[in-house]
């Protein structure tokens, strides 16, 4: 008896460095969404008629432009890319509706989305076949396309076709068109991310795309799509935009939205690593930048307070990211 009570193995202490572990992972994963509610809450409390629809209803109408840019952005970053151009191809977009308007609204719409797509497939083709570095590529792509869009645009005008008027400040139901679109945008990014070949494939490129490579994916292929994709979703923010102004500004439009884009994505937990993405969390980070710019406004805050407070946060995520991965090692 004696001996078996000496022999016997004491139990295991609780390993409590891991668990503390897992309870920082949790709030890196999920920060972006307790500070959205944070957030929310504050301004449910200090905020005078925040909790009204007309406020509701203005900040999901203003987080659109961001959030459908975001969700391209989301893309690229996961093939470990950068996209820097969007906010150009948002004023090239805009710049052309006025130009094609006389053919119809739809004739309008689809040829300022269509020049998203090509500008997105120049860019994947200096990718994914030439071997320029994303943001090399992206970046010559912004420069050259805010002057090209200056070329069409030449200044500000106004857009007074009824049809994109109604886009811009119509409704089904009591929704926003653009709200509606910027939904079947999200759903339609998250089924492509987690439900097809596709996006399995993405995820594999920005995990280690020479072993995608070996393993017989079409890299270049998947590239491509990603950018034109991209440039699809930043044509089509930039459309939304300016029927929901009724002006197309080539000088202004879009003005450095790839940096609200970036901070949103990498709010969301998306790595800039690559090999993931996160479409809730992408979804859930620009609605947290529009929520903390909507707050700053609604206490009379200055603008450019504004923009250092996103820079702030989006250091500070990059941060959280290099935790995230120090704890994994």
């Amino acid at each position: 008896m004696t001996e078996r009570l000496a022999t016997r193995t004491p139990p295991e202490a609780p390993d409590r460095t891991r668990s503390r572990r897992i309870d920082v992972d949790w709030v890196r994963r999920n920060g972006v969404y307790v500070a959205l509610v944070l957030l929310l809450a504050v301004n449910v409390l200090i905020t005078d008629n925040f909790v009204s629809e007309g406020t509701l209803r203005l900040q999901l109408i203003q987080v659109v432009p961001v959030l459908i840019v975001a969700l391209g952005m989301a893309l690229v970053i996961g093939t470990e890319g950068i996209d820097l151009s969007v906010g150009a191809v948002m004023a090239i977009a805009a710049a052309l509706i006025p130009l094609y308007i006389g053919y119809g609204t739809l004739v309008a719409v689809l040829v300022a989305v269509l020049a998203g797509g090509i500008s997105g497939a120049l860019a994947g083709t200096l990718v994914g076949r030439v071997g320029v570095q994303p943001i090399i590529a992206t970046l010559g792509i912004m420069v050259a396309g805010r002057g090209l869009a200056n070329l069409f645009g030449g200044e500000i005008k106004s857009i007074r076709d009824p049809g994109i008027v109604e886009l811009g400040t119509g409704s089904l139901l009591g929704i926003p068109y653009v709200v509606l679109i910027a939904a079947a945008v999200a759903a339609s990014a998250w089924f492509l991310v987690s439900r097809s070949t596709y996006g399995r494939r993405l995820v594999a490129i920005g995990g280690n795309q020479r072993a995608a490579e070996l393993a017989g994916l079409p890299v270049r292929r998947v590239l491509l799509v990603t950018y034109v994709l991209c440039g699809l979703l930043a044509a089509l923010a930039g459309v939304l935009l300016a029927a929901r102004s009724q002006a197309s500004d080539p000088t202004k439009l879009g003005l450095l939205m790839e940096l609200s884009a970036i901070t949103a994505v990498v709010l969301g937990g998306t790595p800039l690593s690559g090999g993931q993405v996160r479409i809730a969390g992408t979804i859930a980070g620009a609605l947290l930048l529009q929520l903390v710019t909507a707050t700053l406004i609604f206490h009379d805050i200055p603008d450019s307070t504004a923009q250092i407070a996103q820079a702030v946060i989006v250091v500070a995520a990059v941060y959280v990211q290099l935790g995230r991965k120090k704890a994994k090692r």
